[in-house]
């Protein structure tokens, strides 16, 4: 038992914030990736379909505003578009759930780094959700859960 629940008060109070606590903590971790999976989704689906719904403008916007070092724009915008739908596709299906979100961990950092430093408070929530699916994986309701048991036995 946690100390947060120990130290409840007494009471009926007491017993209903205590009750309720045992019940967030015995929460499976399935049910806490689903909404880190959607969101992970969501965030780079939209990016990589804005990329592809105008994709001179993304070149042009790679050329003059991302200007990521070593690669050239072309090639920059293929790539991030490409870690975007791909991992995010992943991470909706929970499949390759770790690799996904290491890539899309990587694809912030260069934003972060290279494009836009000033961005770190979305960066860090993006950190958020994709940090514990790289730890813990997609959870039961995957594809990954399912390969898995199958590759099991």
């Amino acid at each position: 038992m946690s100390s947060v629940v120990a130290s409840a008060p007494h009471g009926r109070l007491g017993q209903s914030v205590r009750a309720t606590l045992i019940a967030l903590n015995a929460l499976p971790w399935t049910v806490l990736a689903l909404p880190m999976r959607l969101a992970g989704f969501a965030v780079f689906w939209r990016a990589g379909m804005a990329k592809l719904d105008s994709w001179e403008s993304t070149i042009l916007l790679f050329r003059e505003e991302y200007q990521v070092p070593v690669l050239p724009p072309e090639l920059a915008a293929y790539l991030a578009t490409t870690v975007e739908l791909g991992a995010a596709a992943a991470l909706l299906l929970g499949l390759a759930t770790r690799p996904a979100a290491l890539a899309l961990l990587g694809l912030t950092a260069v934003i972060q780094l290279f494009v836009y430093p000033a961005a770190w408070p979305t960066h860090l929530q993006w950190l958020a959700f994709l940090l514990p699916l790289l730890a813990r994986g997609a959870g039961a309701f995957s594809l990954d859960h399912l390969i898995a048991r199958r590759l099991a036995g």
